[in-house]
């Protein structure tokens, strides 16, 4: 009996002191999972976006993590499909997700961003489509200009640099492609632009050889170029194939380094305006440049670069409000300004405005010989 009084003592002794263990490791980290495409169509842009927010990662823990707590960032492979995606930032949240790293395709966005919200878990995505931050998802925050930023800053080079009076746009056919064309067709329209060829296309579309003659057909004197990565290379193999001799003109997915790669040099000459690019003359984004090749070997896109100011922004508002509390984060990021002086690891000054829409300073860019290079900038807005 005494015996059995004994064990049960140590039994509960031992329950006892194991609670405090658990907690204490419960409190030794704090979850930021990466919902991301590391497979699948976008699985560059994906990678690039968790490697940099990997980098982030390291340098935070290695300084004492967030508020002394290590981060986390488990790896969620969405193979680049809205549902699957959806099933996945779940599962995040599920299992502790404090915020969310993720996803770069729109068309993924829209669909679990409603999860997040759901749960009051704040979300930083590296997606672009302009209805992202237009359906009031107070969780919802960019990491990168959206179309309804970045295409307008493309006015001003059409009407004054190029003079033109008759512009192309061609486009994908997805949550991306159909929020940057809206926004242009209102643009041209308002700058007196008349859009002589509407070409829409399929994501994945293989064959732009119509695409290329209806351009050449219309008389256009410069082309807006709104598609995928691959598409955009495929685009730009097809109008040197055709001798479309205007200028080509995009946002970021016209002149990165995949597309470039892809194209060869059939990319060279094409312009684009860009939120971020590891070839500014900025020393703060020249060092993350270095550091990320020394790392993985490579260079990055931009994603790379969103990946890494994310995780950087989770640190900085967090630290801020000096508690791990979800519903404060979100709030405390509308309308914040986070000064490069004082937050060196956002790259640039970056401001974020009541939608999670976001403002910095941006870059005009030319493809020579086989080269993203930054020829202008593009102040915030």
């Amino acid at each position: 009996m005494k015996r059995r009084m004994i064990a049960k003592a140590l039994a509960a002794a031992t329950l006892l002191g194991m609670a405090p263990v658990g907690a204490a490791l419960a409190q030794e980290t704090v979850k930021v999972p990466c919902v991301c495409e590391l497979s699948g169509a976008g699985a560059v842009s994906g990678s690039n976006y968790r490697d940099g927010a990997k980098l982030a990662l390291e340098e935070i823990n290695g300084a004492g993590g967030i508020l002394g707590r290590k981060i986390e960032m488990s790896e969620y492979d969405t193979q680049t499909d809205p549902q699957t995606s959806r099933a996945l930032v779940q599962k995040a949240i599920d299992e502790g997700a404090y915020a969310i790293m993720g996803t770069v395709y729109s068309g993924s966005t829209i669909v679990n961003m409603l999860v997040s919200k759901q749960n009051g878990v704040p979300q930083i995505t590296g997606s672009e489509a302009p209805n992202i931050t237009q359906q009031g998802n107070p969780y919802i925050f960019r990491t990168s200009s959206s179309a309804a930023k970045g295409v307008p800053s493309l006015t001003a080079y059409f009407k004054e640099q190029l003079a033109v009076k008759k512009i192309a746009v061609t486009w994908v056919n997805n949550e991306f492609g159909k929020g940057g064309h809206d926004v242009f067709i209102k643009e041209m329209a308002a700058a007196g632009i008349d859009v002589v060829s509407d070409v829409p296309s399929e994501q994945g579309q293989a064959d732009f050889a119509a695409d290329v003659s209806k351009i050449r057909e219309s008389g256009a004197e410069a082309a807006f170029v709104y598609l995928n990565e691959e598409e955009s290379a495929r685009f730009l193999k097809e109008a040197r194939k055709q001798g479309l001799d205007i200028p080509l003109v995009g946002e970021v997915t016209l002149t990165g380094q995949k597309v470039i790669d892809l194209a060869g040099a059939a990319a060279n000459g094409a312009y684009a305006h860009v939120g971020l690019t590891t070839g500014a003359n900025v020393a703060s984004i020249k060092e993350f440049a270095g550091k990320f090749q020394s790392k993985y070997g490579r260079d990055t896109d931009h994603n790379g670069i969103k990946g890494y100011i994310g995780i950087y922004a989770i640190k900085y508002v967090t630290e801020l409000i000096g508690s791990f509390d979800r519903e404060a984060m979100a709030k405390k990021m509308h309308g914040l300004t986070l000064d490069v002086a004082k937050h060196p690891g956002m790259l640039l000054t970056t401001s974020w405005d009541d939608t999670g829409e976001m403002a910095r300073e941006s870059f005009m860019t030319e493809v020579q010989n086989g080269k993203q290079v930054v020829i202008g900038t593009v102040p915030a807005k």
